[in-house]
């Protein structure tokens, strides 16, 4: 090998780390693919579109939606788990696949904390306890003396066991000293229509699904379960108020997987959270039901474990367990 090859040989292999730090540096250089875990439709998914729609916008490449559904979240999750750490994959991460599965489902596949790095929550979304008009309990107090009066007489749906409605409940039942019997559907949506038809007379929803029928007055909301009331019906009380400390609520974030660079994760994450602290954005997300959450990522990290933490604890307690 001559001397001016060896030279050349050693200029490429001394510019080789240099080309991560570039890639980083001309981030994003093709479209950024957002995984939602669940349907289109739900709160995670339309909300995400907003902020996908606007980060566009801002971005020289356009950020791509795409929903992988199944297995309470479980199949979207793992896939951005195995993702490749370089940015191009970020995950919706949300209160049921990041703060409830890891204490409700065997042999999940994945590690909420150590497979992923947190960027920030985008929002959270109170859940409310509506009921039939014909149900006569029409505050928490009275609700609670009613299920004290009828230990498991009082029937409430859910969207299924172990999601968030359901360990919403559980909580509740847990705080207040009462026993609920718990009615599982296939979705939110079915146990809405039967409440709807008086079949149950009372379920946990989220804010953002029940408002419609509350304001056409087909059911009634009882209590909100977010520390205050809720911005979207503040004329209802917070479940906190008669039950000091109670807090449930829905969320979704951003997470990466772990191992993407932090120049990256800090890009997500100043664009992202300007966004939600925008009011103009923050005023149209308000409008679908959530409220914008902004938080670095260390305060992301430090809030979802705190989240599996407090689930942990309620599945214990109630014996929730689902298999995997």
């Amino acid at each position: 090998m001559t001397p001016s090859s060896r030279r050349a040989l050693l200029a490429a292999t001394l510019a080789l780390p240099a080309l991560p730090a570039a890639a980083q540096e001309n981030w994003p250089g093709r479209p950024v693919r957002f995984l939602v875990p669940f349907p289109p439709g739900q709160a995670s998914d339309t909300i995400t579109r907003l902020l996908a729609e606007a980060l566009s916008a801002r971005w020289p490449q356009r950020v791509v939606v795409e929903n992988r559904a199944g297995g309470a979240g479980v199949v979207g999750t793992e896939a951005g788990a195995r993702a490749a750490p370089d940015g191009y994959t970020v995950l919706v991460s949300t209160s049921g696949t990041h703060g409830i599965n890891p204490s409700v489902i065997r042999n999940l596949p994945y590690d909420a904390e150590r497979d992923f790095a947190y960027v920030t929550t985008v929002f959270t979304v109170p859940l409310v306890i509506v009921a039939h008009p014909s149900f006569a309990p029409a505050d928490v107090p009275a609700l609670i003396a009613a299920a004290k009066a009828d230990p498991g007489g009082i029937n409430y749906g859910s969207g299924g066991p172990g999601t968030s409605q359901h360990m919403s409940a559980e909580l509740f039942a847990s705080r207040a000293g009462i026993r609920l019997t718990h009615v599982p559907y296939r979705g939110s949506g079915p146990a809405m229509a039967d409440l709807l038809a008086g079949n149950i007379p009372t379920m946990f929803d989220s804010v953002a699904s029940a408002l419609p029928h509350v304001r056409a007055g087909r059911i009634k909301a009882i209590g909100v379960t977010s520390a205050g009331r809720a911005t979207q019906m503040p004329e209802v009380p917070a479940i906190a108020e008669t039950l000091p400390g109670y807090e449930a609520i829905g969320w979704a974030g951003l997470c990466v997987p772990a191992g993407t660079p932090a120049p990256i994760i800090a890009r997500i994450n100043a664009d992202a959270t300007a966004l939600l602290r925008d009011p103009a954005f923050a005023a149209r997300m308000v409008s679908m039901g959530g409220t914008p959450a902004p938080q670095t990522p260390d305060e992301a990290t430090a809030f979802v474990r705190t989240e599996i933490a407090k689930w942990r604890e309620v599945a214990q307690n109630a014996n929730v367990r689902l298999e995997g």
